[in-house]
């Protein structure tokens, strides 16, 4: 009954969304935004020349900093499997291989293609082409994780490089000295066409590329590779039960696992803040709970948010120590996004094993968001 409440009160679309058949729980995730922030320059628009649905409801997505309104095709799809990709809608979720190609029409909207791939690999991005102006206001900006609503994952605090070194940028014709980004400062890195390519590696299983072409006929070629990750930290996951780990190797990093649906946790194994790094030692002592509150400095938190940024979560508890029993612990969360976040100071080996599932209607919730 709390489910579907839950269901009812948060998922009230204000405009309509074709949902994906590989990504059906993504199409919700997005559609869940009133407001998509994609951080690039501002630039004049025609406002006749912007779409809208053919049944005649507004869509109140719009970019926070250029405050336009995007049209109908807003579309959530997955890519067909080929090794060429042409992109069609203004917003595309994919995560096949292969070569994609945009062609400008006369809309200018700012745009983005949502890359995400199995959790043991890494998004590998290559712009081999672009023809797209910056005096007009155009921009190709690749991103290393995703971005909505002015809310990234994997978190500022949780990524190993800071956010000026997550974005590579590019048009034609700007001044190399020149910052074309309105993002915390980020350089621009302009180029000229057919001079060089420019390429990310991303950290995690998910990456962006955000595009503004204002000109018709104008466009990019992106490459996409999804390499293998031999430790993967932070998880963006769509739609999928299984078994996942979030492991430490000893470091000072904190790690993340988010689900774009409400979800059952279910810890089966736990060793945090007990196996020192240096003595090896290992003693279980099973689960504690409130881990966080109780100043330890290495914890699990398990909880939600109705954004992607999992610093700030509604929590369902944080725990800590060494359990091999599975099902120790278990939590639904009832929110947008549902993460496991490991934080760990470098003075121990962490390491937790959880299942993921999308939570059922006899699913006692923990935390609810949106109420």
């Amino acid at each position: 009954m709390l489910l579907q409440l839950c269901y009812r009160l948060s998922f009230v679309f204000p405009f309509r969304v074709k949902k994906m058949t590989a990504f059906p729980q993504l199409a919700i995730f997005l559609s869940f935004f009133s407001a998509v922030s994609l951080a690039l320059p501002a630039a004049p628009v025609d406002s006749s020349k912007v779409t809208t649905p053919s049944n005649n409801q507004n869509l109140s997505v719009k970019s926070g900093i250029l405050g336009l309104t995007l049209p109908s095709s807003f579309v959530e799809k997955r890519t067909r499997r080929s090794a060429e990709h042409i992109i069609t809608d203004c917003m595309t979720v994919a995560s096949e291989e292969g070569n994609y190609y945009f062609k400008g029409d006369t809309g200018g909207e700012v745009c983005g293609l949502y890359l995400l791939t199995d959790p043991d690999r890494r998004v590998h991005l290559t712009l081999s082409y672009v023809d797209v102006p910056c005096l007009q206001g155009g921009l190709v900006a690749l991103f290393d994780g995703w971005e909505l609503n002015r809310e990234y994952f994997p978190a500022e605090e949780d990524h190993p490089l800071p956010m000026r070194r997550r974005f590579i940028e590019t048009c034609n014709g700007a001044p190399a000295e020149e910052s074309t980004s309105g993002l915390r400062g980020v350089a621009a890195a302009p180029s000229a066409f057919g001079q060089q390519k420019r390429s990310l590696m991303s950290y995690q299983n998910a990456a962006l590329v955000q595009f503004r072409v204002p000109q018709k006929s104008r466009g990019f070629t992106v490459s996409v590779r999804f390499p293998r990750n031999p430790a993967p930290c932070n998880i963006l996951l769509e739609g999928t039960a299984d078994v996942y780990t979030l492991r430490n190797y000893g470091k000072s990093v904190n790690c993340s696992l988010a689900s774009l649906f409400p979800a059952r946790v279910t810890v089966l194994s736990l060793s945090v803040g007990m196996t020192n790094t240096k003595r090896n030692l290992e003693m279980e002592i099973g689960t504690i709970h409130k881990c966080e509150k109780r100043g330890l400095t290495d914890y699990v938190e398990v909880g939600g948010s109705e954004g992607l940024d999992t610093r700030h979560l509604a929590l369902a508890d944080s725990i800590c120590g060494l359990d091999s029993r599975p099902g120790s612990t278990e939590e639904t969360v009832l929110c947008g996004v549902t993460a496991v976040r490991l934080v760990s100071s470098g003075e121990f080996d962490n390491a937790v094993t959880v299942a993921v599932r999308p939570a059922s209607e006899e699913d006692m919730a923990a935390v609810v968001c949106g109420l």
